[in-house]
């Protein structure tokens, strides 16, 4: 007896060592790791090994900080982020990036079918986080110069310097059609108009690569010098209440259809790989829940085949107070239709929550296969499993020469004039390069932070000058200027300093302090003070030209009358020397607005075609001038 049980339980290990040895040879053999097979037979024979913990790994994005190798290991995550400001070292250069990112893929691959992790990270005007990336102007600049082939280029840009830091998907553009601009995020969209926001969908495939024929609704990202990009926030964040954000958006069908949500079509149509959800509701109903649109508009009828990303936290936020109820969270945001969950509040929670809410059916296997299908297609389009570890090569590419020309080239373009003398027989623009002495004004006259605005190495921006490597407009108007004009600066000059220095112009540099997201939300949109006092101390003594430095219109009714010259300069960006080149006439003005510019704040929300349409200065204004290189 002894002898048959001591022969059985023998013959049971050696069966278990052969189909543990045949199960690798097979993993060793799968087709999912043969390149030369068709897309769709990878991803099918991938998902034929996956255990269920291991496909709800993949839908489950961590902040870098929480992606250590125990957590990448035992859970199979699937990818991993930095929110804002989050870097592997204060000034990191892209080799401590790549390391970072590698050390994560890393514990990736030594899991048991080694699915790569795909890194993620905010790239809203450039590669924001990065120490030394060239900043572009954040996108309601961009919208001004209504050039899609500009901001493909600069889409193209920013690829190559994110790349450089090993990084390959970015959560940009931001979509949005931002209706009002008391929203602390306007500054993030575009225009008002839905067209010049489909416009700039061209930035997609500037990031991702132009797609091959045949592709058309396709997720496509042309290999390492490429990133997979995300269409934001989906669908209606800028057309909240009163502007505030995570808001309610009231708007029907039709309103929906014809504004916010054309520029999707134009995202999928051009193989954009992801696209996050909004933190807002839809009349009632939170985004992050709604399985009409998500699923039922987005990937059905659009017939999106990417990855449906939470926003940070957003599975959280589907509940007031946040996390109150989080089983129904999970419930409603993967049901709804969402692929992967960006964050969460306890990542133990997380996976329990998604592996008992299945198990016990109340979540279909077939919305997971179907999130896991997406994620690995995002993944394989990529050449990730080919080639899944970043390396130095492009180092050099982040912040180079190049690519600060090409954001001096945005800057200039991004320009709009909206006062030039008080009639056109007098103009003060372009300004003389030869003077005796002039007046620099302001507190943004000589702050790079002020100057790029939120998202810009941390998430709500920075008051300094040594956030990264860049020109202030203080800095460009000395390079500019004739070496025989005395250039004098002073933030904040009062009364008795102009009238005693006989200043032949002055350059006011003054707006808004930088802000992201719902900290930005404004009820009054004024600009910072001492801005006004500077204004008027300076403008009422001497010829002067008003630079306004800001996310959005601003409050400027009540001086305009005793300013000579006027010029929005939105978030301009590392390059202040663009300002300088057309302030002095080496290009001229050409910028058109974008966004409606208000009188009053009680007029708002208020957008081109709307009844009773009274503004400052209407959409589409833009006064222009021409090159004058030889004042």
């Amino acid at each position: 007896m002894c002898t048959l049980s001591y022969f059985l339980h023998t013959l049971g290990l050696l069966m278990l060592c052969l189909s543990v040895a045949a199960n690798k040879e097979s993993l060793s053999n799968a087709r999912y790791k043969n390149p030369k097979e068709p897309l769709e037979v990878r991803i099918k024979n991938l998902m034929s090994h996956m255990t269920l913990e291991e496909k709800l790994g993949q839908m489950v994005q961590v902040e870098r900080v929480n992606a250590t190798t125990k957590v990448v290991r035992n859970y199979f995550i699937g990818s991993a982020f930095s929110g804002g400001g989050s870097v592997p070292a204060p000034n990191a250069t892209p080799e401590a990036w790549v390391n970072m990112v590698n050390k994560i893929q890393k514990a990736a691959l030594s899991t048991r079918l080694g699915i790569p992790i795909i890194y993620g990270i905010d790239a809203l005007h450039g590669h924001n986080n990065a120490y030394n990336a060239t900043i572009f102007p954040h996108n309601v600049g961009l919208g001004v110069t209504r050039d899609p082939g500009l901001v493909k280029r600069i889409g193209e840009a920013t690829a190559l310097e994110v790349r450089a830091t090993g990084i390959q998907y970015v959560f940009a553009p931001c979509i949005a059609v931002c209706r009002d601009p008391r929203w602390g995020r306007c500054y993030e969209s575009y225009s008002e108009d839905h067209r010049i926001v489909q416009q700039m969908t061209e930035i997609i495939p500037g990031l991702q690569g132009d797609l091959p024929r045949g592709h058309k609704g396709v997720p496509y990202v042309a290999g390492k010098t490429k990133v997979a990009a995300c269409a934001k926030h989906f669908v209606g964040d800028g057309g909240t209440l009163r502007g505030m954000n995570a808001n309610d958006t009231v708007i029907n069908s039709n309103g929906l259809l014809d504004i916010h949500m054309p520029a999707y079509y134009d995202a999928v149509n051009k193989g954009v790989a992801t696209v996050m959800v909004s933190y807002s509701s839809l009349n009632g109903l939170k985004m992050h829940a709604n399985k009409k649109l998500v699923t039922g508009f987005l990937k059905k009828k659009l017939k999106f085949k990417g990855i449906v990303i939470s926003d940070f936290l957003g599975v959280d936020q589907i509940t007031t107070p946040i996390h109150a109820n989080y089983s129904h969270s999970v419930y409603a945001a993967i049901t709804a239709g969402i692929d992967m969950i960006m964050g969460s509040s306890n990542l133990t929670e997380l996976i329990n929550d998604l592996t008992s809410q299945v198990k016990r059916k109340h979540i279909p296997m077939s919305r997971i296969n179907d999130a896991v299908e997406r994620i690995l297609r995002v993944k394989f389009t990529m050449g990730l499993f080919e080639d899944p570890m970043a390396d130095h090569s492009l180092a050099n590419k982040l912040g180079c020469k190049e690519h600060r020309e090409l954001a001096r080239e945005a800057v200039r373009k991004s320009l709009v004039l909206l006062k030039n003398g008080e009639n056109a027989d007098e103009p003060l623009l372009p300004l003389p390069k030869k003077a005796k002495k002039i007046l620099v004004a302001g507190t943004h006259a000589d702050n790079l932070g002020y100057q790029c605005g939120g998202w810009t190495i941390t998430w709500q921006g920075l008051n300094t000058n040594n956030l990264t490597i860049g020109t202030t407009i203080l800095t460009a108007v000395k390079n500019t200027v004739d070496p025989k004009t005395q250039v004098v600066y002073n933030e904040n000059p009062d009364t008795t300093f102009v009238n005693s220095s006989r200043f032949d112009y002055a350059i006011v540099v003054i707006g808004e302090t930088p802000y992201a997201e719902g900290y930005g939300d404004s009820t009054n949109l004024t600009i910072a003070e001492p801005g006004q006092s500077i204004m008027e101390n300076v403008c009422g003594l001497v010829k002067c030209v008003v630079v306004v430095i800001s996310g959005r219109p601003v409050m400027m009714q009540p001086y305009v009358s005793e300013i000579d010259a006027l010029v929005a300069a939105w978030l301009p960006g590392t390059e202040g020397q663009g300002v300088a080149d057309v302030l002095f006439g080496y290009y001229g003005f050409t910028g058109k607005l974008a966004r409606t510019w208000f009188r009053t704040v009680d007029q708002l929300p208020m957008n081109v075609g709307d009844p009773h349409y009274d503004p400052l200065y209407p959409f589409g204004f833009g006064l222009t001038t021409k090159p004058n290189k030889q004042l």
